[in-house]
């Protein structure tokens, strides 16, 4: 059985979405823990309420990014984790940590990568006058906002969509894809080949509108 770590600093909807999918569809998985940076992140009451251990290592404790990074890595390490899920985390991690996971963290930003990195990627996607906006799930690497895609989902941008309007759909969309590529790492269907993910066994194309 695959066990999973869950990293968050807020809410953690995404994290709600995975544990919940996890239950639901009984994954050969177990999610043993929900940790974050921050001690009132919200999303640790609701993995409390699951039965999820939770943990907390705050960020401002330490001096450094390298002295957080390795407090972190100690922590997810106890619970042997094969899998560490970052569901707004809002830190960026440092190289030596993201290798020490390679092809065992995942993230998920919200655009279709690798467009528009970094934040406020709806109002980049406005700004830009595309047509589509989206959200990706991707093995994560040292440079930011990159990493082997393992899914990506879309939606269309319509006259008269702001920041918000565009966040709401594409949370829709996050909270299935999310989880569906966790299921299909716990399940062994990724395997990843340079900078490219195979799937074997994978479901509908997310981005058909």
């Amino acid at each position: 059985m695959k066990k999973i770590v869950i990293l968050i600093s807020g809410r953690g909807s995404n994290m709600q979405a995975i544990v919940q999918a996890s239950q639901s569809q009984q994954w050969p998985a177990q999610i043993a823990a929900v940790i974050s940076n921050k001690p009132d992140a919200a999303g640790l009451a609701y993995a409390a309420s699951q039965g999820i251990p939770t943990v907390v290592v705050e960020s401002k404790a330490f001096p450094n990014r390298e002295s957080f990074d390795a407090a972190l890595q100690q922590a997810i390490d106890s619970f042997q984790a094969d899998l560490v899920v970052l569901a707004g985390f809002m830190r960026i991690l440092t190289p030596q940590f993201v290798q020490y996971y390679e092809n065992r963290i995942m993230n998920i930003h919200p655009s279709l990568l690798p467009s528009f990195v970094g934040l406020h990627t709806h109002q980049q996607a406005l700004d830009a006058g595309v047509k589509f906006h989206g959200a990706t799930v991707h093995f994560v690497t040292a440079e930011l906002d990159h990493g082997p895609i393992i899914d990506q989902a879309c939606v269309r941008i319509e006259h008269g969509d702001t920041e918000d309007t565009l966040a709401q759909k594409l949370l829709v969309k996050e909270h299935q894809i999310y989880p569906r590529a966790v299921r299909l790492f716990v399940e062994g269907k990724l395997v990843v080949e340079g900078n490219r993910v195979i799937v074997n066994g994978s479901e509908a194309d997310s981005c058909a509108i």
